[in-house]
């Protein structure tokens, strides 16, 4: 196998894990609000604001995993440039 067919191999496995990644970021903090903001809606009687509230505070998070993975992968790809 050519060293070029290794390397398109490693980075297509390695851009569907990040992509793994990054959608498991957006995807669970986003049920999770919403279950959670129903729960207490039903709970408190204030149907649909902790639910809004929920969500947009899984944005948040979601928004800042993301980044966090995103500057990870950034120093990875830097540390390799830099073996070269």
């Amino acid at each position: 196998m050519k060293n070029d067919d290794r390397d398109n191999k490693y980075w297509q496995a390695h851009s569907l894990n990040l992509f793994a990644k990054l959608s498991a970021w957006i995807v669970f903090p986003v049920i999770l609000a919403v279950i959670i903001g129903k729960w207490l809606d039903a709970l408190f009687g204030t149907e649909p604001w902790l639910l809004f509230l929920s969500v947009g505070i899984s944005f948040v998070i979601s928004i800042g995993g993301m980044v966090v993975i995103s500057l990870r992968e950034i120093e990875k790809i830097e540390e390799e440039k830099k073996k070269k």
